[in-house]
């Protein structure tokens, strides 16, 4: 099928190094296929390669089966494209001063797109707030070759593979772990602000930084739309550290009751982009 923005024939799922806009892969990039792989691989990874290494991994047999089920089958609507149906790297600046932390790819979003949280509904509310504060060259992310740039912020996926139900086991979740933990240490030195979208998000980012020393309070501070949490540098200088910020997911389930609005959503990123503009 041909790709939506080059016309370039694809398979699907893509397979590596192929031509793919933003493809981090090549051919001969290694595939982590257990969690010893993937710890192995994330260590001490430069973040091009780490991000070669997240889009190919192949470690989580149940996720890597249905990731690519979906992109065999595809959705009615998108049946003359190709879908990528391989893990979602993080997107975004290099060295970032917010780290934006979601749970997992969608089956016929970012699944289908290559690039995290394009293609459905929540990718459209989320980068259109950001553009609302500032944070995105432009309101819309349709495809990996639409010209989107985040000067400021990075978005990442706990689980990189699209899970059944939007559900990763806590085996899968903690198999992916070492991928988010590499990026993080390769952003410590620039991101101020991290923001959680849903409490699965909050949950992984307070593992994260309490795995890379950074100071969690106790107890641990809980999940809501607009929470504060600062975590502590290890081995910083007095407040040196990150401010976690908690944000509703901008799921169709929140969307569309209200739980959480376009007002809500900027008020939380453009906080974010406030703390991260404040002179140390």
């Amino acid at each position: 099928m041909p790709h939506p923005a080059t016309g370039q024939p694809f398979a699907s799922p893509v397979p590596p190094g192929t031509g793919w806009p933003g493809d981090p892969a090549a051919p001969d990039t290694p595939v982590a296929t257990t969690a010893a792989a993937v710890r192995r691989l994330a260590h001490d990874a430069g973040l091009h390669t780490l991000e070669a290494g997240v889009s190919v991994c192949r470690a989580c047999p149940r996720l890597v089966r249905w990731r690519e089920d979906v992109a065999h089958a595809k959705r009615a609507s998108f049946a003359g494209e190709p879908y990528w149906g391989r893990p979602i790297p993080g997107f975004g600046a290099e060295h970032p001063a917010i780290l934006v932390v979601g749970l997992a790819p969608a089956a016929n979003g970012a699944n289908r797109t290559g690039r995290i949280f394009t293609g459905d509904r929540s990718g459209d509310w989320l980068f259109a707030s950001l553009h609302r504060v500032g944070l995105a060259n432009q309101a819309t992310s349709v495809h990996a070759a639409d010209g989107l740039e985040l000067p400021e912020t990075r978005l990442v996926a706990a689980v990189r593979c699209a899970p059944p139900l939007n559900k990763p086991t806590p085996q899968e979740r903690d198999t992916c772990a070492p991928w988010l933990d590499r990026e993080v240490a390769l952003v410590a030195d620039t991101v101020r602000v991290v923001v959680a979208l849903g409490s699965f998000g909050w949950d992984a980012a307070l593992r994260t930084y309490r795995r890379a020393g950074y100071g969690v309070p106790v107890p641990k501070p809980r999940f809501g739309h607009g929470a504060e949490a600062f975590l502590a540098a290890p081995g910083g200088a007095a407040g040196d550290g990150v401010t976690l910020l908690g944000c509703y997911h901008p799921s169709q389930q929140n969307t569309f009751t209200g739980r959480l609005t376009e007002t809500m959503l900027d008020e939380v990123l453009g906080r974010a982009a406030a703390l991260a503009r404040m002179p140390r």
